[in-house]
């Protein structure tokens, strides 16, 4: 999953940054509020997560124009502003989660899986195609009645691009998107090897290479 990070607090986000990468999320972290709707409009988010007070536009105003515009990505709030008013304000705005600062980052991290979850109409967290699944919460995967196998960081991310999606082709690029951030170093064969390493450890059938194409997982069995 790739995640807007809006927060002008320099250690709180790199505390989230950190802690999000570490979760195995691709990050993108702006410091501005006039930046929000620049990137969201030029990449793909599954989630942005928003401070308030944060400078060039307040973020109670960028929700507004996010919501306005008809974007409709999951949006979790994070701020210091504990007051009633403010919360119902931002929730009747359309943000999905409200979290008050200061915060554990297990919670910031539940609280996001529940944004997905609600988002996918409260469908079953486990994702399977009836030949591997997948557990966001543990990073486990599982190939029929075999053993759960922990994966990588950024196995899991490469994996997780692919079960959102089956029978979706993702070229290189797709997959490199899903996996680093802004600012991340991207070796030349790094998905590639991740792939090979998925392999290894689930089975050469449960990823398919197309040809001059990328990567697939089947749909449902």
């Amino acid at each position: 999953m790739r995640v807007l990070l809006a927060e002008d607090d320099v250690m709180i986000g790199a505390a989230v940054q950190a802690a999000l990468r570490d979760a195995s999320y691709a990050v993108d972290w702006v410091r501005n509020g006039t930046e929000v709707p620049v990137a969201v409009g030029c990449q793909h988010y599954d989630m942005v997560l928003l401070d308030l007070g944060l400078p060039g536009q307040d973020g109670q105003h960028v929700l507004r124009s996010l919501r306005g515009a008809g974007r409709t990505l999951p949006l979790l709030i994070i701020t210091a502003r504990d007051d009633l008013d403010e919360r119902l304000r931002g929730l009747d705005g359309g943000a999905d989660d409200y979290l008050v600062k200061p915060f554990a980052m297990a919670e910031l991290l539940a609280r996001m899986r529940a944004v997905v979850r609600r988002q996918n109409a409260g469908g079953a967290i486990v994702l399977s195609n009836g030949i591997v699944a997948l557990d966001p919460t543990t990073r486990e995967a599982c190939v029929g009645d075999g053993g759960s196998v922990t994966l990588s960081n950024r196995e899991f991310a490469v994996l997780h691009a692919l079960m959102v999606r089956p029978g979706a082709i993702l070229s290189r690029s797709d997959l490199e998107d899903r996996v680093y951030g802004w600012g991340e170093e991207v070796e030349s064969n790094a998905i590639e090897y991740l792939i090979h390493a998925l392999r290894r450890k689930l089975g050469m059938h449960v990823i398919q290479n197309i040809r001059g194409a990328g990567w697939m997982v089947s749909k449902r069995a």
